[in-house]
């Protein structure tokens, strides 16, 4: 099998196999199968395929990221060199079709790769995958022209510098954050149709790398966020287009964030997506669609924290016994194993409601909730297990405790979770499902 093999695969050749292997998942997604003998089809089995690039991935991350995970935290240097490695595996922009050069992998696909790479260290993980969110409402939404320009351009072989390409999602401002409905960048219409972009977007991820940008603007003073804004597609070497000073984060420093300023920026029309007004549409399906990435990310993390909580507590002795003997550290091990494996299934679930062409805004936002929680939670409870030590950065476990508090924060906090859900329980209530 390939995942057998795969210390002997040069980058070139992993990369091959790695798409071919995507390939073949996708396939699987679409063909139909008869439920097992006596049961209804459900299986918690992931296939060969899926396997054997779960194998890959996990080479990879853990004999190449891990190792790097410190030097990145404490320099909070972009890794360049780990992004081309994950490039030329194939692991990055998979979500595109494969008309536009891409693997069209699933998302539960998608899933069982970024919780291998966060396990390995996040910030890293969302070098690798922070496309996914930019490349989202491309998906949904572009033109054919569109896809083939800005989607083409993502798969398209290393030329030049030997960098990937990078795109960032611009919608956060410093005065908004989960209020999406109260960004203030506007764009105004010229003569010839094409818009003028005024405004400054803040925590852009990638802000500083980008080769353009998916951002959401204010094109009409109407109320209603469905009708007032536009999404467009900007080059990042647009005049006018000024990204900042990278941030130093409490964690995930690894991923370059940056607030982004448009100074009379001029987006031809051929670069809006779907229309004028269609944008706050755009801009909420493409959390859908990304929320189980960042779901999976804490998961990787949980794990991460989960592992070095048993492998310490097998190697330190305290009153005679090792920690695991202890029953109150007993008992945080049972509690984290218990909270790992239920954000793992709610994150599968929201993946595979996306694969099956359904709305996945109720599973994306349990997932993504529950899953940004269980990960600080069991982070906290790693770094309380390894005690001093865990307070120590020759420690894995406090930069895992830093790394996760984002998960609560970005592509939507988890009380907006809270809302998102309760909003859905009343309308399906409604609509008597």
């Amino acid at each position: 099998m390939l995942a057998s093999k795969a210390s002997a695969l040069t980058p070139r050749m992993w990369n091959v196999g790695a798409r071919a292997l995507a390939a073949q998942a996708q396939a699987q997604h679409q063909e139909k199968h008869e439920p097992a003998a006596g049961g209804a089809g459900l299986s918690f089995d992931l296939s060969d395929e899926q396997k054997a690039y779960q194998d890959l991935v996990r080479k990879f991350a853990r004999e190449e990221i891990a190792p790097k995970a410190a030097h990145h935290d404490k320099t909070g240097e972009f890794p360049w060199e780990l992004v081309r490695k994950a490039f030329d595996l194939g692991l990055m922009n998979n979500h595109i079709p494969a008309k536009y050069g891409g693997a069209a992998m699933g998302s539960l696909d998608s899933v069982i790769i970024g919780e291998e790479l966060a396990w390995a260290c996040s910030g890293i993980s969302t070098a690798i995958g922070g496309n996914n969110l930019a490349l989202a409402p491309v998906i949904l939404a572009g033109t054919h022209e569109q896809k083939q320009k800005y989607l083409g351009r993502m798969t398209a072989p290393i030329t030049g510098d030997g960098k990937p390409l990078i795109a960032s999602y611009c919608v956060t401002e410093p005065g908004c954050g989960s209020d999406v409905a109260g960004v203030q960048t506007k764009a105004r219409r010229l003569k010839d149709g094409s818009f003028v972009i005024n405004g400054q977007k803040m925590w852009i991820t990638g802000g500083g790398k980008a080769n353009w940008y998916f951002v959401l603007a204010r094109t009409s003073e109407d109320p209603k966020p469905n009708q007032a804004f536009t999404g467009f597609i900007v080059e990042a070497n647009t005049p006018g287009v000024t990204p900042g000073r990278k941030e130093w984060n409490m964690g995930q420093r690894a991923s370059d964030t940056r607030g982004i300023t448009f100074e009379d920026v001029v987006v031809p029309k051929e670069n809006i997506l779907a229309a004028e007004g269609a944008g706050f549409k755009i801009a909420m399906g493409a959390f859908d669609q990304t929320r189980p990435p960042v779901a999976t990310g804490a998961v990787g993390l949980a794990q991460r924290a989960l592992d070095e909580s048993v492998k310490y507590s097998m190697e330190r002795k305290t009153f005679g016994k090792y920690l695991y003997e202890h029953q109150s550290v007993g008992n945080m091990l049972a509690d984290m194993a218990i909270g790992v494996q239920n954000a793992r299934l709610a994150t599968y679930r929201a993946a595979w409601e996306i694969d099956q062409g359904r709305s996945n805004t109720f599973y994306a936002s349990i997932a993504k909730c529950y899953a940004a929680d269980v990960a600080n939670k069991i982070a906290a409870d790693a770094v309380q297990i390894f005690g001093g030590n865990g307070f120590n950065s020759e420690y894995p476990v406090e930069k895992l405790m830093r790394d996760a508090k984002i998960f609560q924060i970005y592509e939507g906090t988890s009380q907006i979770q809270k809302v998102i859900l309760n909003r859905e329980l009343v309308k399906h209530r409604k609509l008597g499902n």
